[in-house]
């Protein structure tokens, strides 16, 4: 089967299947066009939560597809590619932040929603990389631990002068891999273009930049400037889609090293065999990683509402 194939047979399954796919916006413009809703983490998660499907089939990661079991306990969840992790949600575990947390006791914990169920349990709130300002700004404790990321922690500082917040070394290895040279290179290169990067970037690379935001954000500030050029600092996939949305303008990549091996794990040949039951992994959670993780999501959610 070609692509075009392929696709027709995913829609086909997925119907007769009760199967909802949701594709996180890195994933290739293959799998996105047979997605039934596509968007960063916490809007995949929300969108399961609202549908009637009883399988929900992640083309993302695995905290993920982890985020959407927690708000849907009740549907069964397959992760489309096993081998598809995140190197920032690995980086830290619940035993060691369990250990931290004894360092600053009197310290909220906020949690990057890009970290597993099982951390998700002793932290108080999570937040996205679109909520993390706001629901920081209304947490009434003024001292706070921020993790793993500590780019977006400090964005997340500079615009909380009020708050103290601490930081470990933790982050998304890609994004924090580009380099405020090659921001500056780009600029050089693309005078007429404005720069979009995500948080998740160094500082030094955020402090370059005419805009500031997560995925959704900078795909939607994009669409709706008047602007025809724009530097795209986050995955490169992004780049690829804006393209297509907006073919009378132009699109630059900030750097080739951003790309996410994880994102890239997914094909769609791996969606066409999980639909037929000859792939993908059915995520599990016990009870109390559910409760757990769930009071930190539903914080979110009330502070960020």
């Amino acid at each position: 089967m070609n692509i075009a194939q392929l696709q027709q047979e995913i829609i086909k399954l997925k119907k007769e299947k009760d199967v909802c796919i949701l594709a996180h916006s890195y994933q290739a413009r293959e799998i996105c066009e047979i997605a039934d809703f596509t968007g960063d983490s916490y809007k995949l998660s929300v969108d399961a939560a609202g549908v009637t499907n009883s399988t929900i089939l992640m083309c993302g990661v695995r905290f993920m597809a982890e985020t959407c079991k927690i708000l849907s306990p009740e549907k069964t969840v397959i992760l489309s590619a096993p081998s598809a992790g995140c190197d920032m949600a690995d980086q830290m575990d619940r035993d060691y932040i369990c250990e931290v947390k004894k360092q600053y006791p009197d310290h909220t914990v906020v949690a990057y929603i890009n970290t597993t169920a099982a951390l998700k349990t002793v932290c108080d709130v999570c937040v996205t990389s679109s909520s993390a300002v706001k629901i920081v700004k209304g947490i009434e404790n003024k001292n706070i631990l921020f993790i793993p990321d500590c780019n977006l922690g400090a964005h997340v500082a500079q615009q909380c002068p009020d708050k103290n917040i601490k930081l470990l070394n933790g982050g998304c290895p890609v994004h924090a891999n580009v380099t405020k040279e090659e921001a500056e290179r780009a600029k050089a290169l693309y005078p007429n273009a404005e720069l979009l990067v995500h948080p998740e970037c160094k500082p030094e690379v955020c402090a370059l930049a005419d805009y500031i935001g997560s995925t959704s954000g900078i795909i939607n500030y994009a669409v709706s400037s008047d602007k025809k050029e724009f530097i795209i600092g986050t995955e490169i996939s992004i780049a690829e889609h804006l393209q297509y949305v907006c073919p009378d303008k132009t699109f630059r990549v900030l750097s080739l090293k951003l790309i996410c091996p994880h994102m890239k794990a997914t094909t769609l040949v791996d969606v066409y065999n999980c639909l037929t039951g000859k792939g993908g992994e059915e995520i599990t959670l016990d009870d109390a990683t559910v409760e757990g993780a769930r009071r930190c999501i539903d914080e979110m959610i009330r502070l960020g509402g």
